[in-house]
């Protein structure tokens, strides 16, 4: 038997105690060798602390700089500059020059000789500290720059200690570090002794009972938690399962010693993993029924340790948790993605492409026709594929644009005449939906899908179309929770739906209202060629609009305007104020006064009406107004808040014209100003709205650059010209309305024009008829020579008679001929019927009658009469026979 003294000897806090004080004396050591290196550290740093600080005080000294201006600078700062070290407590002090040449040193021999150190970094101005081998030894120095007011180094001084003394201090300061050290190891020894005794008496008075009792204990607690513990030794061998541990591997009561590979009913590739001893974290095995998840590490000697846990509950809900969560993620992206555009056909895609492949392999959608005209649809419509959208693209569905019509048995038209989604867990099993197409229907089937749900887009109580979930990666089918989130997705998107298709007809019938106020066709003139560009917004039509208008004399006039705000009001005010423009520009009106009674009548509208919903709504509107005159070349122009056209010359020079600014129609109370122009043959006037030259991504300026820049090219048509600048300015559709008119000046050159002053006498009717009988003679145009004679005869004597000098005449051969007689009076002439017995008041009678147009218009200087004459062969000609201004029978 063991003596007790050799039991204690052995025993565990007699281990511990030899262990704690090998460490403390390790300790202790490390702790020394440390003090000794920091000791020697913190000795050098301040040598060099102490060399900077002295030689900084020196070269700052007073008078230093006066004392290396005399001619003898060592005389003067060598006793200086001992007192100065001594006091100091350093071994040298020594200035020099910038050269390196002493001035002082503590040994006088080497004064004038050069410094041993680096200077290059002082005499950039810095402060360096070195450790050299100088006279003295083994120095540690620092070298200062001396500077004067200007800041240049004029001397530099260096100050230092050897390293030998250096050494002295440490040497003086070692037995202080080993009595601290010695002081704490025998501290910490004692220390040690305590704590072993401690722990030597706390197991002390243990027994055998006591022992058992412990470990019964901790069999318990291992048998009792609701986790699997296996051990195994190196062997590989069972050493320990708690119950646990066997109710989940399954493993027979008497499994503990047998090696793992002989344990009957456990898992192969649970043993797989005990035997191989790699560490293993959270790994999932399936075993039967159960799911275990399973943590192994390898314990000393070579042995391992094994928890497991059963996950099959965790697992099932967790499985649920990430289905919901899917479900829920997939409506919120679908609330997000769906229905950013007002477009049916975009908002069908959309849908189609959110829902693949999170929900279902291929998605189609069905929209009834009327749908997509912005129409409700009504019973049995057929259906028009919209949308496709799928994981591949050589899919046997039909394809997008088809016109579908699903048979009654279909569960597409069951759902479309319920309103219910329709379920086809197995679509190989029913024949229902294989009638509508069965050499398509056998395709699908072969080509892998098998399941379908047709969710009908239900909104407002109408049914728009059906969506169908195609289901071909999942081997299993959709189920009634599928279902549910079908109708959930479909329901979402039908509102959608439902507010593109009212915006798709809303905006159809402000686009053809509009459309139908345009000009569908430009009237037939010859004083310019004109190309124009309308488009409305993608938002809505707005009131933007132009127009080409003829007028008398062969002139044009060219208009383009804009009406405040979108939708069916501003397309109807653009059209009430285009008609009343025609009305006013048949008036030969100029065109300040044309934009002066557009004014009136937007305020008239503005302010009309009683209605409180119409008092809300404050009117608008620009105008840009001009009238060009081929014989003439000018152009009269006037702008009501419009942007100014542009104006191309015929050399490719490009210019905005300088207009007056007036205000927009509807402010009223300020006047217009008009500007007139003369303008080459060939030249290109640009008019165009605001929506041209600005939008959100660039401002007016920009835009009018890009204009310029499409514009530069002369020798297009306008045709051309139109479509260069569309390219140019309008990449993506605009978010306000365009409008564009180009034309393209020619002139009425003098052999289409003749004109003759008039004497202010009757006898010179005959002498004008008889020259413009000639002139029409020349131009081909006999067969007008009849009417033409009369009507200059009519109008020339009414000048004469009823008007003032001077008189003058002038004939247009244009397209027909136009017959205008200028005099000085404003008098407009009046129309009337004569009775039979009157001898007069025929005369602008038998002028409208033989003219196709006639009218008046004012000048500064008076008034013209003009009528105008259908060119020979037309159906407005005037007839040549002059029997029919008589009532006789024509001989």
């Amino acid at each position: 038997m063991r003596t007790p003294l050799s039991s204690r000897s052995h025993s565990v806090a007699r281990q511990v105690f030899v262990l704690q004080v090998a460490i403390v004396v390790l300790l202790a050591g490390g702790a020394l060798l440390a003090l000794l290196l920091q000791s020697r550290y913190d000795v050098q740093r301040e040598a060099r602390n102490r060399s900077v600080a002295v030689a900084q005080t020196f070269a700052h000294a007073p008078g230093l700089r006066a004392a290396l201006k005399t001619s003898d600078p060592s005389a003067v700062l060598q006793p200086l500059a001992e007192a100065t070290r001594k006091a100091a407590g350093v071994d040298f002090i020594v200035v020099m020059d910038t050269r390196g040449i002493r001035y002082t040193h503590p040994q006088p021999d080497r004064i004038g000789k050069r410094f041993v150190g680096t200077i290059g970094p002082s005499l950039a101005g810095r402060t360096y500290t070195e450790s050299v081998d100088g006279p003295l030894g083994q120095e540690i120095q620092a070298v200062v720059p001396v500077t004067d007011p200007d800041g240049r180094v004029v001397a530099l001084v260096s100050a230092g200690l050897t390293v030998a003394n250096v050494s002295g201090t440490l040497n003086r300061q070692l037995p202080v570090i080993l009595l601290a050290t010695a002081t704490g190891l025998a501290l910490a020894t004692t220390g040690t002794a305590l704590i072993s005794r401690r722990l030597l008496r706390q197991t002390h008075g243990l027994g055998p009972q006591e022992m058992t009792r412990m470990y019964e204990h901790h069999d318990a607690v291992l048998h009792a938690v609701r986790e699997g513990v296996v051990i195994t030794d190196r062997e590989g061998r069972l050493l320990l399962a708690n119950d646990e541990a066997k109710r989940l591997l399954g493993l027979p009561e008497d499994a503990d010693g047998r090696h793992i590979a002989d344990v009957p009913g456990l898992d192969r590739r649970m043993a797989d993993l005990m035997l191989s001893r790699r560490t293993a974290t959270d790994e999932v095995l399936e075993t039967g029924d159960r799911l275990l998840v399973v943590n192994q590490r390898p314990t000393e000697p070579g042995g391992s340790a094994v928890t497991i846990r059963d996950s099959t509950e965790m697992q099932l809900l967790s499985s649920r948790a990430d289905a919901a969560r899917r479900r829920l993620k997939l409506l919120y992206d679908a609330g997000g993605d769906v229905g950013t555009t007002l477009d049916v056909v975009r908002t069908a895609e959309e849908l189609a492409d959110v829902a693949v492949p999170r929900f279902a392999d291929f998605v189609t959608v069905d929209l009834a026709h009327p749908v997509l005209d912005g129409e409700e649809p009504g019973p049995g419509t057929d259906m028009r594929r919209t949308a496709v959208s799928g994981i591949r693209s050589d899919h046997p569905l039909y394809p997008r644009g088809s016109v579908i019509d699903f048979l009654p048995s279909t569960p597409q038209a069951r759902g479309y005449g319920t309103g219910e989604a329709e379920l086809v867990p197995d679509l190989a099993a029913a024949p229902g939906w294989r009638a509508q197409d069965p050499a398509r229907a056998q395709a699908i089937i072969e080509y892998g899908i098998h399941s379908l749900i047709a969710a009908p887009l239900t909104a407002r109580g109408v049914v728009l179309g059906i969506v169908n979930f195609w289901r071909s990666g999942k081997p299993e089918p959709f189920d009634e929770d599928d279902v549910s989130l079908a109708v959930e997705l479909v329901t979402r998107a039908a509102v959608s739906m439902d507010n593109a298709r009212r915006y798709t007809r809303e905006h159809a019938l402000a686009v053809t209202l509009q459309r139908s106020l345009l000009p569908r066709a430009l009237p037939e003139q010859s004083a310019v060629d004109v190309a124009h560009f309308y488009l409305p917004a993608q938002s809505g039509v707005g009131g933007d609009w132009f127009d080409v208008i003829p007028l008398s004399g062969s002139r044009v006039a060219l208009v383009v305007g804009d009406v405040v705000g979108h939708g069916l009001h501003a397309a109807a005010t653009m059209g009430r104020l285009r008609t009343a423009l025609h009305s006013f520009a048949s008036l030969d009106l100029a065109p300040d006064e044309i934009l002066a009674r557009l004014d009136d009548l937007v305020q008239r509208i503005d302010h009309g009406g009683d209605d409180a919903e119409t008092d809300d709504v404050v009117l608008g509107a620009t105008c840009l107004y001009a009238v060009y005159d081929p014989v003439s070349q000018t152009c009269t122009m006037a702008r009501a808040g419009h942007l100014p056209p542009l104006l191309v010359a015929p050399d490719g020079t490009t210019e905005i014209v300088e207009l007056p600014a007036g205000p927009p129609l509807g402010l009223g109370g300020m006047p217009f100003d008009t500007a007139e122009f003369q303008l080459a043959e060939g030249s290109l006037l640009v008019l165009y709205t605001d929506g041209l030259v600005e939008e959100r991504t660039r401002d007016i300026g920009e835009g009018l650059e890009l204009l310029r820049a499409a514009l530069s090219h002369p020798d297009r048509d306008p045709g051309e010209t139109c479509r260069a600048v569309l390219d140019q300015l309008l990449p993506t559709p605009p978010a306000d309305d365009v409008a564009l008119l180009i034309a393209r000046t020619r002139t009425l050159g003098p052999d289409r024009v003749a004109q003759w002053d008039v004497p202010f006498e009757p006898s010179a009717v005959g002498e004008i008829r008889s020259a413009a009988a000639r002139k029409l003679d020349e131009w081909d145009l006999t067969e007008l020579a009849f009417a033409a004679e009369l009507i200059l005869s009519e109008l020339i004597t009414n000048a004469l008679r009823h008007g003032s000098a001077p008189v003058r005449v002038r004939l247009l051969h244009d397209h027909g001929l136009t017959c205008e007689v200028w005099d000085g009076s404003s008098t407009a002439p009046h129309l009337r019927y004569a009775a039979t017995t009157d001898e007069g008041g025929r005369g602008l009678f038998l002028v409208a009658h033989l003219s196709s147009h006639w009218g008046t218009r004012y000048t500064p200087d008076g008034k013209v009469i003009w009528a105008q004459l259908a060119p020979p062969g037309s159906p407005a000609a005037p007839d040549p026979d002059p029997s029919a201004f008589f009532d006789v029978d024509p001989l």
